[in-house]
């Protein structure tokens, strides 16, 4: 029983030392955990973090009202226009032909942009064949428009003697320079061309030429088969794939018959040079 009461009074000592140490365990937890929380944001980075949540959400709330805004300026533009259809239908106008024909004037002014730009194409073409053919001037002769084709006209008393067809030595000295132009120039001796021939309208009494249309067509022949004639044998060296020759007779003048001076013009053979599909357009709008 000594034994006994020893011990009982042993563990109650201890009880009571546990029961008295308590508080001070708990000072140190409550101690451990604020060390814990020293460890994270400061209290001047949670203020900023606040600052910058607030300054969100019054850019949010000022972005939703120009919204709103947005939304109901746009709501009043669509009630504008809705009563505009409704007054132009009181005014008699359908819309649907009305845009029609605005999308018919927008094709239209496609349209007159392309054919301006290939008319722009076409005049540069136009004006470096001119530059070509601007050597043949320094020669005397005439290089014009006529009938939507570029010509080259040679003076037919330069050329023949009246009534006759047989090219005469100076003749035969122009058509040599004028072939030499054309064949020196791979872009000239590329295109096509027609020996014209033209004469006044003094009727021819008799010969073998019968009237003026037998003696253009001869005059153009004998032109054109000196031009494509070889260089060695005293031609122009010409391609003859490139020329051909036509008569006109008295049909296509110059100038006016009823004197010396107009017939003089009118006697004479033109190289016409030949437009292509692309140049199927009036030349003379574009040498204004």
């Amino acid at each position: 029983m000594m034994g006994s009461s020893s011990e009982a009074r042993h563990t109650a000592t201890s009880l009571g030392a546990k029961r008295r140490s308590a508080p001070w365990l708990l000072i140190a937890a409550l101690a451990a955990g604020a060390g814990g929380v020293a460890c994270g944001p400061s209290q001047a980075e949670f203020d900023a973090k606040v600052r910058e949540i607030e300054s969100l959400k019054n850019q949010l709330s000022a972005e939703q009202a120009q919204n709103k805004k947005a939304k109901s300026e746009l709501d009043e533009a669509a009630a504008t226009i809705e009563q505009l259809k409704q007054k132009l239908t009181d005014a008699g106008l359908d819309l649907n032909k009305l845009n029609a024909n605005l999308e018919q004037q927008a094709r239209a002014l496609e349209e007159y942009k392309r054919r301006a730009e290939q008319l722009e194409a076409i005049k540069k073409r136009f004006e470096l064949l001119r530059a070509k053919l601007q050597a043949l001037t320094k020669l005397g002769l005439n290089v014009t428009v006529r009938n939507n084709r570029m010509v080259i006209q040679l003076p037919g008393d330069v050329l023949f003697d009246s009534g006759r067809e047989t090219l005469k030595k100076e003749g035969e000295d122009i058509l040599k320079k004028v072939a030499e132009v054309v064949r020196n120039d791979a872009g000239l001796a590329a295109r096509t061309f027609q020996v014209a021939g033209h004469t006044d309208n003094a009727p021819l009494s008799g010969g073998r030429f019968k009237d003026n249309w037998g003696l253009s067509v001869m005059r153009a022949r004998e032109v054109l088969a000196f031009l494509i004639s070889a260089q060695d044998k005293g031609g122009g060296g010409l391609s003859p794939a490139r020329w051909s020759a036509s008569g006109y007779g008295d049909t296509d003048p110059v100038k006016p018959n009823d004197a010396p001076d107009g017939k003089q013009a009118n006697r004479r053979c033109e190289l016409v040079v030949v437009p292509n599909v692309e140049e199927m357009l009036d030349l003379k709008t574009i040498t204004q």
